[in-house]
């Protein structure tokens, strides 16, 4: 039989499985599947190196299903190949075509979108939510190229998906960094999910936008295997060109929705499977097909499967991080430290560059503002320079790029304004659906920021990640921990507890300097907190900025006869038992100090008193309204109602003192 034919043949058996999968969900997207049916086949069966028995081998070459609701047809090829299975690394399984029809159920290792996390390894991130899989790939091809692994990522990505402003900004990265390691595949079948796509989707315009772009494109029918596997190959050789110009490769492959079965064509049949009497007829217009295209069965040893190269042992440094004052000595800043305060941004970006010497996993990101958020500090390290990654203003980008490069086993730190960090909201929400190591830092963040007003504030953003303290993810721990350094000492620290752990962490820090508070011999760990004074009338719960307006609170409580109790909760989730004790030490009465809009630490602390059943009277204290310029911290604070003097007042209302 010749290749051709094999792969017609092959792929019709695909195409068959995922109508018939599909159908036992009672859900999925079968006619988006038949138009990929050649491709993946060529792909799995033929093009990438990789493993069936090891799908996850740190050289292998990855596939990224961008266009993620076509899995189907990625779990046909992986039912007959055999391929491995299973969250524990220790005990996979190998796939049998039986599974297929398990595609959905809830103990099932076939998920309804891509998802590494639920047993399927072949894949690195979750997708599913378009438009984000090709900066996952990109985040993977560069990866690849900082460990000189020849590690080859290919990326489908559908043409109504195109539209989606994040594959332009991946297309722009992956030409920036000149990563030829990666391969952008457009699957034009020319429907999106309520009709035609776009005529600005059209495979003629996205040819046109990508050259535009700085790419070579070759255009091709996705259904012919002789013109599929030509334009692999030659993506192939460009990525082993060490003469290369870096002018990266991509393919517009024209397809057909549907393709083999006619009454499965046009609109109507998105995320709609074909069952009952609709099932047997797209069935045998796949066998018509088959006859018209090779007369033969196929078999998955008709095709051979190149392994990937022999990974090298690595033993990445990973050493201790030294001491605030011995890093700031290092790089000539004792004088900072005499000054007695500085801007947890700042220290964030010593604690970069620190950390970086002693970790070699350890990669910063950071979207066009790193001599704001001081993420520069780390690339002005010559020896660290090629772990900075510039993602410039595309904050969703990098975010993905970051899960992609966790994937490959690095630490990717994030950071950009903590404003900005909200435009990524559903990146991050899929990276942390697919366990990725992310660092988060939002710099900038709260009202402090002052004179640059609302538009460049970070305020409903601690409502957002606290709901993820709320939950558990696949590893039983907190989906994402919420850090609120209060001091150069603790955002230093902090960075490094952040390496530390397996899991998302998103941390604040400020714009203006702050006082020390703390110093080299304070531990600060995920889920703890400080407390800075022991009072009996009431507990003042405070993060980030608001603990210094808290500590200044202090003397004036105590003229007024007060003794109040000061906690810097530096960590969401944090020991809540131990936060109870406390409150139950000062009366039961509480204020908590904030500055972002509600649903943050006081909320997190009201649920932590209601679960214990107790009695206690609580006071939220956070901005509510939208701030506007200020040319100082305390102007704004004044204006949001969050000085010492209301803190005051507050609890003089909430002891019912005169």
């Amino acid at each position: 039989m010749s290749y051709e034919a094999a792969v017609h043949a092959q792929a019709i058996d695909l195409d068959k499985l995922s109508l018939e999968m599909c159908a036992a969900a009672g859900a999925g997207h079968p006619s988006t599947c038949l138009s990929l049916g050649h491709i993946v086949t060529v792909l799995m069966f033929s093009t990438m190196r990789y493993s069936p028995d090891y799908p996850d081998y740190p050289t292998s070459d990855r596939l990224v299903l961008s266009e993620g609701h076509a899995v189907p047809i990625v779990y046909a090829a992986a039912c007959k190949l055999g391929l491995m299975v299973g969250k524990d690394p220790a005990n996979r399984r190998r796939l049998k075509i039986e599974d297929a029809m398990t595609l959905r159920e809830w103990h099932s290792d076939l998920d309804g979108h891509p998802n590494p996390m639920e047993g399927f390894p072949f894949f690195d991130a979750a997708t599913g939510s378009l438009g984000q899989g090709l900066s996952v790939a990109g985040g993977l091809g560069e990866a690849a190229r900082l460990d000189q692994i020849d590690r080859r990522v290919y990326c489908i990505i559908g043409d109504g998906e195109s539209r989606e402003g994040q594959i332009t900004e991946a297309l722009d990265f992956i030409a920036d960094r000149k990563l030829t390691n990666v391969l952008p595949i457009f699957n034009c079948n020319e429907y999106g999910q309520a009709d035609r796509v776009s005529p600005q989707q059209s495979a003629d315009r996205i040819r046109a936008r990508l050259e535009a772009m700085n790419y070579d494109v070759k255009t091709i029918d996705g259904h012919q295997p002789a013109q599929i596997k030509a334009a692999f190959e030659e993506f192939e050789k460009r990525s082993e060109d060490k003469n290369s110009s870096g002018k990266p490769f991509a393919i517009v492959a024209k397809t057909v929705k549907g393709w083999g079965c006619p009454s499965m064509q046009g609109g109507g049949w998105h995320g709609k499977p074909a069952e009952g009497d609709a099932l047997k007829r797209a069935m045998a217009e796949m066998d018509e097909r088959r006859l018209e295209l090779t007369s033969a069965l196929v078999s998955s040893d008709q095709f051979t499967i190149q392994p990937p190269t022999e990974a090298v042992e690595r033993s990445p440094k990973s050493g201790e991080l030294p001491s605030f004052t011995q890093t700031m000595k290092k790089l000539d800043m004792e004088s900072v430290v005499h000054s007695g305060k500085m801007a947890t941004r700042r220290a964030y970006g010593v604690a970069l560059r620190a950390l970086g010497q002693v970790n070699d996993r350890v990669v910063v990101l950071d979207a066009d503002v790193s001599n704001s958020t001081f993420a520069d500090m780390f690339r002005k390290d010559a020896a660290l320079a090629s772990r900075f990654v510039e993602c410039k203003i595309a904050e969703q980008n990098m975010f993905s790029v970051g899960a992609g490069l966790s994937a490959a086993g690095k630490i990717p730190f994030c950071s950009t304004f903590a404003k900005f960090v909200t435009r990524a909201y559903d990146q991050i929400e899929m990276a942390i659906n697919s366990g990725a190591n992310l660092k988060i830092v939002g710099s900038h963040a709260g009202i402090t920021l002052a004179s640059d007003g609302p538009s460049q504030m970070s305020l409903p953003d601690v409502a957002w990640f606290r709901s993820w303290t709320t939950m558990k993810d696949h590893r039983g721990n907190p989906g994402c921990y919420i850090l609120q350094p209060a001091d150069a000492y603790a955002a230093y620290a902090l960075t490094g507890v952040m390496a530390e752990y397996e899991g998302c962490c998103y941390m604040r820090t400020l714009r203006p300097d702050t006082e020390f508070i703390y110093s080299d011999d304070t531990v600060f760990n995920l889920g703890g907190f400080e407390v800075l004074t022991e009072g009996r009338d009431i507990l003042l719960v405070a993060a980030g900025y608001m603990v210094h307006e808290a500590n200044k609170a202090l003397d004036l409580l105590d003229q007024a006869g007060v003794s109040a109790t000061l906690v810097d909760a530096y960590s969401i989730p944090f020991d809540t038992d131990k936060m109870l004790d406390l409150a139950n030490a000062n009366g039961g009465y509480i204020i908590t100090l904030e500055d972002n809009y509600g649903g943050g630490l006081g909320s997190a602390v009201a649920d932590a008193l209601t679960q214990s059943g107790e009695g206690f009277t609580l006071e939220q204290m956070f901005v509510k309204r939208i701030p506007k310029s200020a040319k100082t911290p305390q102007e704004m604070l004044k204006m949001c109602g969050l000085t010492a003097q209301d803190i005051v007042a507050t609890a003089m209302r909430v002891l019912q003192v005169a």
